[in-house]
């Protein structure tokens, strides 16, 4: 199974939703369009920030096709998923290969507390329903509630032939240089998944990032990849440095609403967040974000 194009800077892309919260199909084209320019090397489609959690199957399927489409080649688009039920996940997983993504990122189940078995059935099964598609496990402890071990991404890595990597987003370098170290024999792909420690989890040896800031600053985050990728580490570092204190800017707002704030103030038209979230209003987290920007001439 070829995973050479598994590297690099990938979107968790925003999904851009007008006033009834349908998906903007003008908006989501330009957005497409925006990150790929910005230097992006995928697209993650209903990721985390791309709101999946609010977002119905059918209109899903719809948001995937007008990627796909925009995309038109130029990076390959992941799909992203986040159902509890195995059943969906499968469901998902086989509506993704059917409107041409490249490859699929599953969640832990959220709410549960799964045992090591059941967790490991549960990832088995969702890859056996697409044995041809590239499979990426996606570890969120933060959002979820418990972390995936090492010994399981182990297991799978090894004993599950399309389960090909995973993006991690413990924030924890020490559990991302695990997963690494453990599965670095079959070729597993791993993604670090907080845009702050992009160049830590490079050093460890993660194939690229999975980074929010793509959506209104990709030519910051993707500078970090690509010097480090050309053998610039000083100059890597740097712009990662210089990307953080914006990032960091980001936690004072709600989740994920920061996201499509600041790519609005860059002039993008993002819009609003599905309720009951809603933009962050005037006030130290919104002068944060400017503050944040204008140093890093964003703004």
């Amino acid at each position: 199974m070829n995973t050479d194009f598994m590297k690099g800077v990938v979107v968790p892309i925003l999904t851009v939703i007008d006033a009834d919260e349908k998906i903007d199909e003008a908006g989501m084209r330009a957005q497409v369009d925006y990150v790929i320019e910005g230097g992006v090397s995928g697209i993650l489609a209903f990721g985390s920030n791309g709101e999946f959690y609010m977002v119905e199957e059918d209109e899903m399927e719809r948001g995937l096709r007008i990627m796909v489409d925009q995309a038109a080649g130029r990076v390959p688009v992941y799909f992203g998923i986040g159902a509890v039920s195995t059943q969906k996940c499968c469901r998902l997983a086989r509506m993704a290969v059917q409107n041409g993504a490249a490859a699929v990122s599953v969640l832990q189940p959220m709410f549960l507390k799964p045992t090591y078995e059941e967790l490991y059935q549960h990832f088995k099964t969702i890859a056996e329903s697409v044995p041809e598609m590239p499979v990426l496990l996606y570890n969120n402890p933060g959002r979820v509630g418990y972390t995936l071990s090492a010994k399981l991404v182990d297991a799978l890595a090894h004993e599950v032939p399309n389960i090909v990597g995973m993006k991690d987003t413990s924030g924890d370098i020490t559990q991302t240089e695990e997963f690494i170290r453990r599965t670095r024999d079959v070729g597993f792909k791993v993604f670090g998944g907080k845009d702050t420690l992009l160049y830590a989890s490079l050093c460890h040896g993660a194939v690229g990032g999975v980074c929010t800031a793509a959506n209104f600053m990709p030519e910051l985050i993707t500078d970090v990849y690509n010097k480090f990728a050309a053998g610039d580490l000083s100059g890597s570092l740097e712009a990662q440095f210089k990307l953080n204190p914006v990032r960091l800017s980001m936690d004072a707002a709600s989740f994920p609403v920061a996201a499509k704030d600041m790519a609005n103030l860059r002039g993008r038209k993002a819009g609003v967040p599905y309720r009951p979230t809603l933009p962050t209003p005037e006030g130290a987290a919104r002068q944060g974000f400017v503050r944040t920007m204008t140093e890093t001439e964003l703004l």
